[in-house]
């Protein structure tokens, strides 16, 4: 067997079918070296109870501890049994449950005294936290055999450190952990991908040796050489394939797009009611600098909720257009693709009538192009871009399709980069004779070590500064199960700033319509019976506005907002919505980018804490747009201790997008932060922190640029080559480009 083959051998074959079926379900685990990548999360020390003081609740845990009791408790007049057994540590306490015939066996087992790893979720019962019907498995024994010896379990855990590895319900840590022992041997047939000199120069140990001592470590001295290195491997493969990218771009050319004295962008700058701040002056001269070379920009410009991206991104597409190109704006709503073409013909006035009778001289046509439009408008657009009669075209995926072709595309700004896969971004910039300038805008800040490791192949400009006039948002948690009244004081809230001539916005995560009722149905009969009615649906947007017209917000005009309506139904409601014509829009997060109405200043999120810290940071971002101040009310019924609750108290407390992206992506693992659970493609990182590894990052970048610059091609190192290919498999190096 070769060295590859070993890593590439399916589980299936070595751990059965029934095993590899669920590691590669619920753990997306499928070959050797995938499992030998699917490392320990931590380590328990045998003899050293774990501290039961801070468990998450909602969450599955692995503890170890001693039982302090056991109990067999009667209900339904004797019919019915439940086990009930405390766990110690000596600081805190946590009560486990089993019911019916699954109290027989640990009531014989779980005895005063004994010491076991248990596996479950936490919960709470009676104010007080437990696991139901825990998985366990015991670690000490004091029966002995006939000769005197001690039992297997103590034998196999004495004296060593037991990794505990990510799991999940239907397949414990220490199951995991013997799965590892039998395919542990492989690790020696693991190619590695670091130059000699680079490993050499640096003191890392060989990667056969770092897989086993990750695995099975002898000493926490063991764990700390084999995350070194591993974490180095993670990094630095990353930012090979990144430098790659970077430098395959710069080959190619691209026709260089130089302001014109006296044009359009000056006619637009001449009639610009407010001076640009400084940080939109400052990223204007680096986007204006990448146009007027020969080779293809490629920028993220991230900047805060407001701070003025799209008067940046409008600067260089007006560029383009003055030096003979096209711009094209691709958002990820139709949404927010009219609303982008709105706001942006506002702020151009006649400049955006170029050839209409009244239109400036100067000016250009500005097109929207989406899938939803009549045939007649359709046409008409797609005729302006192919003749470059429309200097700007914004519109949503329709504009990538066959049909639609540009006389001379210059630019591609993307908007909100998440939203689409590499194959989209690349399909528009395929338009352009030569490949166009590319920029990419977010309004989710980034930590910069994520935007080395996720926008790695992108310079990047950021806005941190907003414009004059912005009003300070305040933010409060509602927690609604816990005190009700504090409901009810929101909706008078909501009422207050209506009376005061404002509006509101309300949000939930769901529609609330038969599609969503029959996926519903769906889920519950895939649903395990343990689960059933463990979680209530989200709140949906149909039954709130319901509920609000005819209760607390009753006489108001009371709208909603959401994606399965008709577009112009859609445009229909926003338009009135920003006439002032409708109080409350009640949406899902079709709101959540690009909406601007500064005359809305409130803003509920019921269920807030179905959403993440940075998606919750955009919907607030929708109020406080005005001279008036804002208001965002986060509905929760979570438990005051849950992350879900800590998450919620942490937008609540900042309006600083940096310091939430540092929160969100401290509480949430690596590879969602990384896109994973969007992009379906499991991530490569293991041991690599991109919020702690800062140093590890630059470093690496630093080492791959080198690398890359000395051979593109990597033909003087194929074991990196192989690297390449096995921790970023097509799918997930193009998932890089996603973002």
């Amino acid at each position: 067997m070769d060295r590859v083959s070993a890593f590439d051998e399916p589980l299936k074959k070595l751990l059965g079918g029934a095993t590899a079926k669920v590691m590669a379900e619920h753990l997306d685990l499928h070959t050797v070296g995938d499992l030998l990548h699917h490392y320990p999360r931590r380590y328990e020390e045998r003899g050293r109870l774990t501290a039961l003081t801070e468990l998450p609740i909602d969450e599955h845990v692995t503890v170890v501890a001693q039982v302090a009791d056991a109990r067999i408790m009667m209900f339904n007049n004797g019919r019915g049994k439940r086990l009930e057994v405390t766990l110690t540590d000596g600081s805190g306490r946590l009560q486990l449950v089993f019911f019916g015939h699954g109290v027989h066996k640990p009531h014989k087992e779980l005895l005063p005294g004994r010491r076991a790893m248990f596996a479950g979720k936490v919960s709470v019962f009676n104010r007080k936290m437990q696991l139901a019907h825990p998985t366990y498995q015991l670690l000490d024994a004091e029966e002995t055999d006939e000769t005197g010896d001690v039992t297997e379990a103590v034998d196999a855990f004495a004296g060593q450190l037991l990794p505990i590895y990510p799991a999940c319900k239907q397949l414990d840590s220490w199951r995991i952990a013997k799965a590892v022992d039998t395919v542990l041997p492989s690790a020696q047939d693991a190619v590695d991908p670091l130059p000699g000199t680079l490993r050499d120069g640096r003191g890392f140990v060989p990667l056969p040796e770092a897989l086993l001592k990750i695995h099975r470590p002898h000493t926490k001295a063991d764990i700390a050489a084999a995350r070194e290195r591993l974490r180095w491997d993670e990094a630095f493969v990353l930012q090979v394939a990144l430098a790659r990218r970077r430098y395959a771009d710069t080959q190619l050319p691209a026709v260089a797009r130089t302001s014109v004295a006296g044009g359009l962008l000056d006619a637009f700058d001449a009639e610009l009611p407010f001076t640009l701040t400084e940080g939109q002056q400052k990223v204007t001269g680096e986007i204006f600098g990448d146009l007027a070379t020969e080779h293809p920009m490629h920028r993220l410009l991230q900047g805060e909720v407001g701070s003025g991206k799209t008067m940046v991104a409008l600067r260089a597409m007006l560029t383009v257009v003055d030096a003979g190109g096209q711009a094209a704006m691709l958002a990820p709503t139709e949404v927010l693709a009219q609303q982008h073409h709105r706001s942006i013909t506002e702020m151009m006035g006649e400049l955006a009538e170029g050839g209409m009778l009244g239109g400036s001289d100067l000016g250009t046509k500005v097109v929207l192009l989406t899938g939803s439009m009549g045939v007649p408008a359709r046409r008409q657009a797609l005729l302006d871009l192919v003749t470059g009669e429309a200097g700007i075209v914004i519109g949503t995926h329709a504009l990538i399709e066959d049909k639609v072709q540009f006389h001379d595309l210059g630019l591609v700004v993307v908007d909100e980069q998440h939203r689409f896969g590499v194959e989209q971004r690349d399909a528009l910039r395929s338009k352009g004779k030569q490949p166009p300038h590319l920029l990419v805008m977010t309004a989710t800040p980034i930590p910069r070590t994520v935007a080395m490791t996720v926008f790695g192949d992108l310079e990047t400009s950021v806005l941190d500064q907003l414009p004059a006039g912005r009003s300070p948002i305040a933010s409060h948690v509602v927690p609604a199960k816990d005190k009700p009244h504090f409901l009810s004081r929101a909706w008078e809230r909501v009422r207050e700033e209506v009376e005061n001539g404002h509006q509101a916005y309300v949000v939930c995560p769901r529609i609330g319509d038969d599609a969503d009722e029959a996926r519903e149905k769906k889920g519950k009969k895939q649903a395990a019976p343990e689960d059933d009615g463990e979680k209530r649906p989200p709140l949906a947007v149909l039954e709130i506005a319901e509920q609000l017209r005819k209760g607390p917000l009753t006489g108001l005009r009371v709208e909603v907002l959401h994606g399965r309506m008709h577009p112009d139904d859609k445009d229909d409601v926003m338009r009135r919505f920003s006439a002032g014509q409708v109080d409350v829009l009640v949406a899902t997060t079709v709101i959540e980018v690009g909406v601007n109405v500064p005359n809305a200043t409130a803003m509920v999120i019921m269920d807030a804490d179905r959403f993440g810290v940075s998606q919750l940071h955009q919907l607030r971002g929708r109020v406080g747009r005005g001279s008036a101040p804002g208001l965002c009310l986060l509905v929760s019924e979570a438990h005051e201790a849950s992350p879900a609750r800590a998450r919620l108290a942490a937008v609540a407390a900042t309006l600083d997008g940096f310091e939430l992206s540092r929160i969100d992506l401290e509480q949430r693992r690596e590879g969602d932060v990384l896109g994973q659970a969007q992009s379906g493609v499991r991530s490569s990182l293991r041991v690599l922190s991109v919020i702690d590894d800062e140093e590890v990052i630059a470093a690496a970048r630093e080492e791959a640029v080198r690398v890359v610059a000395d051979d593109p091609g990597l033909e003087r190192l194929p074991e990196l080559r192989i690297a390449l290919d096995a921790l970023l498999d097509k799918d997930r190096e193009e998932y890089l480009d996603k973002g």
